[in-house]
């Protein structure tokens, strides 16, 4: 069968062709059971533990093939999300399906149950006096799956981001129903709990569209007036000549304790870290350069210290 589902070529035979593969020996060989007892004239006893057991292991093949529709349908979904550039509804699908499966096998098990015997509703009665129970001594298991659920939908961060917080920084490479995996800049992995991580603020480097930069720089006193004025229209030559580098302003701030304070900023339309760096390495390789072609020296700490000399006065 699952050749000839291949043998057509389409998407459906391709799914059928999954379903069979999964198809499992023992549900075949109930299923063969059941037919023969069919046939055959057996005591009311056996022919019910017969069909009971067909019913189990045909309630576990249901599982097992709505498990392998969910694969299918969550990676068809992702493939497209992700050739769309959508890394967002990759995450979230990922996810979910998780969720999906273990409510599918919880609803496999208890009609499995059923199906023996046992009284769900009373077991499910149980079962929820129990949970409130645990659910007081496992409060911090609950806030990390609430957690979970929170990045999941809200999506403060997505696998492959690089995120900092008050503690540490790295690359997210695995989102758990209670930690999120993250590889440092030195190596090592951080596991922390999702409660723990959705406590304090985030940054997420990955949704950078540009980076700002700002920056001072003092120059000395001696500097004439006119080349003053001309500082500003320097460091925008400068910040111009350097690709992805956009000009956003420079002033002559204030009067420094060493010299003429300027502050300047500029845009750098890159996401990127290194582009970032290079950026401001050449800004200022740039800036210095063009300062000593002008005769404009940047300031630096001195401290000058006046004598004054009193005549002798017999004091």
């Amino acid at each position: 069968m699952d050749k000839r589902f291949r043998r057509r070529g389409t998407v459906w035979a391709g799914r059928g062709a999954e379903l069979t593969r999964r198809t499992t020996f023992p549900f075949l060989l109930v299923v063969a059971l059941l037919a023969a007892s069919l046939s055959l004239k057996l005591p009311e006893a056996a022919s019910r533990a017969i069909r009971s057991l067909a019913i189990t292991f045909f309630l576990i093949q249901l599982g097992v093939w709505g498990n392998e529709l969910i694969k299918i349908w969550l990676t068809r979904v992702a493939e497209k999300r992700r050739s769309e550039g959508d890394n967002a509804a990759v995450t979230t699908f990922a996810s979910l399906g998780l969720l999906f499966r273990i409510v599918l096998w919880t609803v496999v098990v208890l009609l499995i149950l059923q199906n023996l015997g046992v009284n769900v509703t009373a077991m499910l009665a149980g079962v929820g006096i129990i949970g409130l129970a645990v659910g007081f001594a496992a409060q911090s298991i609950l806030a990390d799956l609430f957690a979970f659920l929170a990045i999941v939908v809200d999506k403060p961060f997505l696998i492959g981001d690089f995120i900092a917080n008050p503690s540490f920084s790295g690359t997210v490479e695995r989102i758990g129903l209670r930690t999120t995996r993250i590889r440092s800049l030195s190596g090592e992995e951080i596991v922390i709990a999702n409660s723990e991580l959705l406590r304090s603020w985030i940054r997420d480097y990955a949704r950078i569209k540009e980076r700002w930069v700002s920056f001072t720089f003092a120059v000395s006193y001696e500097t004439p007036a006119e080349k003053l004025a001309a500082v500003p229209a320097i460091v925008k030559e400068v910040v111009e000549s350097v690709p992805k580098a956009r000009f956003d302003r420079a002033h002559f701030k204030e009067y420094g304790e060493f010299g003429l304070i300027f502050e300047a900023a500029f845009f750098v339309e890159s996401p990127s870290f290194r582009e970032f760096m290079d950026a401001r390495h050449a800004v200022n390789l740039g800036l210095r350069q063009r300062l000593e072609q002008e005769g404009i020296q940047f300031a630096f700490p001195v401290r000058r210290v006046l004598l004054e000399r009193r005549g002798n006065d017999g004091g």
